[in-house]
């Protein structure tokens, strides 16, 4: 026999959604974390972030490993923004950076990952924009390699414990840049 008027429709509606509502929670695994898994180093969100050593123009040399905790230390986040002195984008972001770097000073890294370019046009670059926050010579493109930077610029955001949380590719302005590190700050 068929429901024949809205009432019944609605209630045969009604009593299958149910029972596939209570199919679906009955039926739902238990997903158990294990404990102890690895994370591999990919330039992919949820990965660890591959470590690197790169120097600034004057040789101050910054390691990833040494900012975060990958060995029970105290680490903080760190962001990475790839960049060139030719990219118009980069330069309109470069003072955000700027700010922000002197308003989280103590709490996160702003790291600037030049793309190919020699130590004396970053440094040159640098002093002429009033950047204070490290800018790193990658003048063989080696890190930008290992990150896939394919577009400048790209902003990638490592937690405190060098996992990567996001992949930004673009400019970025000073409000998403804060709102982004606070969400690194909060974990």
């Amino acid at each position: 026999m068929m429901p024949k008027s809205r009432f019944e429709w609605s209630i045969v509606i009604t009593v299958a959604v149910l029972l596939g509502t209570a199919w679906i929670i009955d039926s739902k695994e238990n997903v158990v974390q294990p404990q102890n898994f690895l994370l591999t180093e990919a330039p992919n969100v949820g990965h660890l972030a591959p470590d690197f050593s790169a120097a600034t123009p004057t040789g101050e040399t910054f390691t990833l490993t040494e900012l975060v905790d990958r060995e029970g230390e105290e680490g903080q986040p760190v962001v990475l923004n790839f960049w060139a002195t030719w990219c118009g984008p980069c330069r309109i972001e470069m003072p955000h950076f700027e700010r922000v770097s002197l308003k989280y000073d103590d709490r996160a890294v702003i790291l600037g990952i030049n793309q190919a370019e020699s130590a004396q046009i970053i440094a040159q670059f640098g002093q002429n924009a009033h950047v204070t926050y490290p800018l790193l010579v990658d003048e063989d493109s080696s890190v930008n390699r290992e990150y896939m930077v394919s577009n400048l610029p790209t902003t990638i955001f490592v937690d405190a414990t060098g996992i990567i949380q996001e992949v930004f590719v673009g400019t970025m302005n000073q409000a998403v840049l804060e709102s982004k590190l606070d969400s690194l700050l909060e974990q």
